[in-house]
């Protein structure tokens, strides 16, 4: 029935490539456990989060992160604002220059 081989199985990768070695953030917190006298048995396991070939450095992450949509909403906010100035479309700011139309609101000063 099912018939879906067609691709490799997952490769789960060898536990022995993940050391906190590689991890500059956890090794800190590793020491940081061991001045309380405390150890953390999975630390090991979040090692491939700070892999920084794969994800990057933490500001770069964030940087990234941070400025995702910037190359399709510059271009795009660009566009728009063309358009509405090549089609004359103008948005009224709320504030009316015609000074007969408060004349009575003020008493007549002008």
């Amino acid at each position: 029935m099912g018939g879906h081989d067609h691709h490799k199985p997952y490769n789960v990768p060898e536990h022995t490539i993940y050391k906190l070695e590689n991890a500059p953030e956890l090794l800190r917190v590793q020491e940081k456990l061991a001045k309380e006298g405390l150890r953390d048995p999975w630390l090991r396991n979040e090692v491939w989060r700070y892999d920084v070939t794969k994800w990057g450095t933490f500001w770069g992450r964030g940087f990234r992160y941070a400025t995702c949509g910037l190359k399709l909403g510059i271009p795009l906010f660009l566009l728009t604002i063309g358009l509405e100035k090549a089609l004359g479309i103008e948005y009224g700011h709320g504030h009316s220059h015609d000074h007969d139309a408060h004349s009575g609101e003020h008493g007549g000063h002008h």
